[in-house]
């Protein structure tokens, strides 16, 4: 986010202005907001709480972060901590308050972890110690001789035995799945036998278990911290619930047998005598089940976990946050009052992995699931595990590949309270006080700060949408999209027929109307989204991918098989919101209407600097603005910028009525 250069050759900005005259915006004109946004569009990061916990050192680091433009932090008890502080005991609790005051007195916000560590829904163990029903199940099925009845394993439950067509028998059994989580303490630290503690994860599709959960979380931080709720503390997150846990058994299913009258009611019939399906494809409906399964068992999830939580989270006056547990999960997304994602494990660099891949999905899905819940933020959680040779540049890259697809809340993972030991090499990097960069953050700070600002509160002028299901979201058409300045939203197709508006101009949800609907490769099109489907074709409104395998069902419609298909398609559909006279494949954008003016985040994606000249479709004049620095360049017609590799421009189009 280094400050754009101006040159005599390179990008020509062409404002379409309502006389010949020229305009130039005064730079005062800029909103104030932008030059020093509120502190609830600061970066947030995950705060590792990983060693001995001392008042006076969290006092300090807090005062740390403020002065390097971090106005708030996600308290994380991580693994590290001493082993007699234990999960929400009278010590951690005590340390949780001291900061939440801090944080209060300093104009800060806190954002509260519900889990002592991760996949969230066990309570660090508690969950199951208060009842070793509740801990994680799953499916499994046990090959069995003929006449051999099913030896249960200890826990298990016969669900069924099936006859296979070729002669094999099979048990389906629910059984405890062995899953568990990452802990908080170190075993043997300071020996060659150093190990974690791994607690028993909870089942979280089993409401009951997610009662106790909720009852020893939840309620507990509202006992606590209540005063709090709604002003210092933003909300709780939950972090990539697992029904099996993690290092579950190999070969097993999510489910339990208490859940299959809610699949039966769910899919209309009974799944049991079709369970085989999970582990076999021999059957002539194996795909069909297969699917119908797990959209059910995912609807389980959603609304025995995460539903639940958020209502919790909305009566208490805060927002449920954090992240499913896939990059593609924008169906349990619906149930955050601010949707998030996670950006780790470098899922995402520059290069073909910006845009290809289940990864390259979870910015949209996050932002996408934000506009058509009708909701202000959402988030990601990003460069956990990018590892010590992350750089300074690849974390600014990554922040601008999420704000140039409409994310707004950014969690770094992680500024670690302690470096000592082992703790170094958890999850690295440190991204905050002990990075080589510390001393220039507040330059990175404020850029993020203005540019979740800027996605905050305002209009995006998008009118393509993606159909998407639950947990998939189609990459090949969308990267086509961005290669074409074609920006588009992820629409699950469930809102066609829940609450969005059909008509023959298109689909009309919360604020967003899309003129134009493209279908690429659905594993299915369920039955109450066909006739709405069959309106958008009849209007010209639907673009479908030949090989999706459903082009023969809507007349109408536009079938493309190539890049250049589809994008000629749009392109007759929708009128350019912004061209590159040069074409490049690098430039990504968003255009977004703020009060009374436009704005796009311009993006180079790429590792080589571009010149071209570029073209958007807003009237008025002109102006440059500089996220890291609030400084402004005035544009008049046939300006010349150039774009260096990974930089981030925003262009001001500024209304003026004659």
């Amino acid at each position: 986010m280094s400050f754009f250069h101006i040159f005599s050759r390179g990008l020509l900005i062409t404002a379409i202005a309502y006389s010949s005259a020229t305009i130039i915006i005064d730079a005062q004109s800029v909103p104030k907001d932008f030059i020093n946004p509120p502190h609830e569009f600061s970066i947030m990061p995950f705060w590792f709480w990983n060693d001995t916990l001392k008042d006076e050192e969290i006092v300090r680091q807090i005062a740390d972060f403020e002065a390097h433009g971090v106005y708030g932090f996600v308290i994380h008890p991580r693994i590290g901590l001493p082993e007699n502080v234990k999960w929400l005991s009278a010590e951690m609790i005590h340390s949780m308050d001291l900061a939440i005051k801090e944080a209060s007195h300093r104009k800060m916000y806190v954002i509260l972890y519900d889990e002592g560590m991760y996949p969230s829904g066990s309570s660090s163990g508690q969950v199951v110690a208060r009842n070793p029903e509740y801990a994680a199940r799953g499916l499994a099925k046990i090959d069995l001789k003929s006449g051999e009845t099913p030896k249960l394993p200890e826990g298990g439950k016969l669900i069924t035995v099936i006859n296979r067509p070729d002669g094999q028998r099979i048990a389906i059994i629910d059984k405890p799945s062995r899953g568990n989580i990452r802990g908080l303490h170190y075993i043997g630290e300071g020996s060659k036998q150093l190990r974690e503690e791994s607690p028993p994860a909870g089942d979280i599709l089993n409401p009951d278990a997610v009662t106790s959960f909720m009852e020893l979380v939840y309620d507990r931080y509202g006992k606590e911290f209540g005063k709090y709720f709604g002003t210092t503390v933003l909300g709780i997150f939950t972090d990539e619930p697992s029904p099996l846990g993690r290092g579950s058994e190999r070969g097993m299913v999510p489910g339990n047998a208490s859940l299959l009258p809610q699949i039966k009611q769910i899919l209309g019939y009974d799944i049991t005598p079709f369970l085989e399906d999970l582990w076999y494809n021999d059957n002539p409906d194996s795909k069909k089940h297969r699917i119908d399964y797990n959209s059910a068992i995912n609807i389980c999830l959603e609304e025995n976990y995460y539903k639940r939580l958020g209502k919790w989270c909305k009566d208490h006056g805060i927002s449920l946050m954090g992240h499913p547990a896939g990059s593609m999960d924008i169906g349990a997304e619906r149930y955050f009052q601010i949707p998030g994602q996670d950006l780790v494990w470098r899922y995402v660099e520059p290069g073909s992995k910006a845009l290809e891949g289940q990864h390259s999905t979870m910015a949209k899905c996050a932002s996408s699931a934000m506009l058509h819940s009708g909701l202000r933020r959402n988030a990601n959680e990003l460069y956990g595990a990018y590892g010590h040779n992350l750089t300074y540049d690849e974390m600014v890259w990554l922040a601008d590949w999420c704000f140039v697809r409409g994310q707004n809340f950014l969690i770094p993972h992680a500024f670690f309270y302690s470096i000592r030991g082992p703790r170094f090499d958890e999850r690295p990097p440190d991204v905050g006080p002990n990075a080589s960069w510390w001393n220039k953050y507040k330059e990175y700070a404020d850029g993020c700060r203005r540019l979740s600002w800027l996605n905050t509160d305002s209009k995006q002028v998008c009118h393509l949408a993606i159909l998407c299901e639950a947990t998939f979201l189609p990459d090949k058409s969308a990267k086509i999209c961005y290669q074409h300045q074609c920006d588009f939203n992820y629409l699950e197709i469930r809102h066609l027929w829940e609450d969005a508006k059909i008509d023959s101009k298109g689909v009309h949800i919360a604020e967003m109307n899309y003129s134009t609907i493209i279908i690429d490769s659905l594993s299915n099109i369920p039955m109450e989204a066909r006739p709405l489907l069959k309106i958008l074709a009849a209007n010209g409104r639907l673009i479908i991918n030949k090989y999706s395998g459903y082009s023969f069902l809507f007349d109408g419609a536009v079938i493309y098989q190539t890049s250049d298909d589809l994008i000629a398609a749009i392109a007759k559909k929708i009128l350019p919101d912004i061209s590159l006279n040069t074409p490049s494949e690098d430039i990504r954008y968003r255009h977004v209407i703020k009060g009374n003016d436009h704005y796009y985040i311009v993006f180079n994606e790429g590792t080589n600097a571009i010149s071209t000249k570029i073209k958007v479709s807003v009237k008025g004049t002109l102006q440059l603005l500089n996220p890291s620095t609030a400084e402004t360049v005035n544009l008049t017609a046939d300006e010349t910028i150039y774009f260096k590799p990974h930089e981030l421009k925003i262009v001001r189009a500024q209304h003026k009525r004659f």
